[in-house]
């Protein structure tokens, strides 16, 4: 049978009470006590009753995790880090599949349904009103990689996709391509666009430079694949870059199935550096999401949002690096070439 709370109570000497008060967070107890109620507990082999506790405390200590593309590798590696991010804080991970869902309505009801104490929804597809619906129904919310707003309803944390696609068309301007391509993922998920938009931004009026965009069905392999097919059939421009690292390796995929090398043939670089994108048999170069900082900010952001609903709501952007490997031209083959000048 298991060991109760009475057992414990019993072995140490001490009143039911006392023993529940030993493992509430900040119920007093004095230290002589509570150190003899916690031998007793490791002799016993007792744990605290985490739905007992919930009762108790009000707090249930679940925090429903939204997540989206569970066919991207990438989203298992947020996915890990947050779940044990989760638990580290002694916070309970409840998870969410919205993989094919446009309405938040659902999620709402859910979520309710096993008392939550607040919800993080890890999507850069979603838009923001999806997690704003939460925080309308009184549920503390926090969107990571999320797109940023000057007056955010909820907390965000994430990077500047705008930013990011600027420092990839730099790049491939100094490698000194110029038939530049852009190969996005679905055209209404607001990271694609904030993606593209810098990218362009940074394209524009650049002198001897041909653009062209494009747009794959999903942020999948195989999605990424079969446009790159497309492309190829059209006449390829000379780079792409595609806005996620899968789309990427996809590219790639079809590129070497249609007997082209790369980058001798086509250059690409990614997006977020997933595991995947560093295996010696793909090397991408792409653009780091500090997916760890963003987790870890993310978490410390739902938690003070429990803490204090009425907290403003803020925007906690980090920054981005390039990561050289083998998908591009060097900058040593292109060096004695003059380039035009990246615009800020």
């Amino acid at each position: 049978m298991a060991v109760t709370l009475k057992d414990v109570a019993e072995r140490a000497g001490v009143s039911r009470s006392a023993v529940s008060r030993a493992f509430t967070p900040g119920a007093s107890v004095s230290p002589r006590t509570r150190a003899r109620i916690e031998a007793a507990a490791e002799a016993l082999g007792y744990a605290p009753n985490a739905l007992a506790s919930a009762l108790t405390t009000g707090r249930t200590k679940l925090i429903g995790l939204v997540v989206t593309n569970f066919h991207n590798p990438a989203i298992l590696e947020v996915f890990d880090q947050f779940t044990r991010g989760l638990q580290d804080q002694g916070l309970r991970p409840l998870v969410v599949n919205l993989s094919a869902a446009t309405d938040p309505a659902g999620s709402v009801r859910m979520l309710r349904q096993y008392s939550v104490d607040g919800v993080i929804v890890a999507s850069s597809t979603l838009p923001t009103e999806f997690a704003a619906a939460f925080r309308q129904a009184g549920i503390p919310v926090v969107h990571a990689f999320g797109r940023p707003s000057e007056a955010p309803e909820v907390p965000i944390v994430g990077i500047d996709n705008i930013a990011c696609g600027r420092m990839a068309a730099e790049t491939l301007i100094a490698r000194g391509y110029r038939k530049i391509g852009f190969l996005g993922g679905p055209e209404a998920a607001s990271s694609t666009q904030d993606r593209a938009t810098g990218f362009l931004a940074a394209l524009r009026g650049q002198p001897g430079i041909a653009v062209s965009t494009s747009y794959a069905s999903d942020y999948t392999f195989d999605a990424g694949r079969a446009e790159m097919q497309r492309l190829l059939e059209g006449g390829p421009a000379e780079a792409y870059f595609c806005g996620d690292d899968l789309l990427a390796i996809g590219a790639l995929s079809a590129i070497r199935e249609a007997g082209l090398s790369v980058p001798g043939d086509i250059g690409l670089i990614g997006l977020n550096d997933m595991e995947m994108a560093r295996w010696q048999i793909i090397g991408l170069t792409t653009i780091r999401q500090p997916i760890d900082r963003i987790i870890a900010a993310a978490i410390k952001a739902v938690a003070a949002a429990i803490a204090d609903p009425e907290h403003p709501a803020e925007v906690t952007l980090f920054p981005c690096e390039l990561i050289e490997r083998q998908t591009l031209r060097s900058l040593a083959q292109t060096s004695s070439q003059p380039q035009p000048v990246p615009r800020r």
